[in-house]
């Protein structure tokens, strides 16, 4: 199971940092990916790590203004999002697998949280 927090309203420019907690599993054992879905739109790919950490993968679109990284002693993965705009806006979905862009890469998904970035 995952469980992500840490979304909420944003001006421009500013900062959110989301959390995704795992219990059931190995979470070491899953590579990490955060994807979102802006409403009307697909859901699309924004940030992957690796099992050790290693490797981040971002998207274009956030690459420069998005950290993943993951702490395996917390069963813990997050998103640092910097210099936020409103096209940032969407539901952000945590999900686990191997790793990847793909979202077929991943077989456990969170919940969701809302991201609004707004004046």
């Amino acid at each position: 199971q995952l469980v992500e927090s840490g979304g909420g309203l944003v001006q421009p420019g500013g900062s959110l940092r989301l959390s995704c907690v795992a219990s059931g599993g190995t979470f070491s054992s899953y590579g990490m990916g955060w994807f979102r879905q802006a409403p009307g739109k697909e859901r699309e790919f924004v940030a992957a790590i690796t099992t050790g950490g290693l490797f981040p993968k971002y998207s274009e679109s956030v690459q420069g203004r998005f950290t993943i990284g993951r702490v395996n002693a917390k069963n813990t993965a997050y998103l640092q999002m910097n210099n936020l705009a409103p096209e940032d806006t969407a539901v952000y979905y945590c999900a686990a697998g191997t790793y990847g862009s793909a979202a077929d890469k991943y077989n456990t998904w969170g919940q969701g949280t809302q991201v609004t970035v707004s004046s």
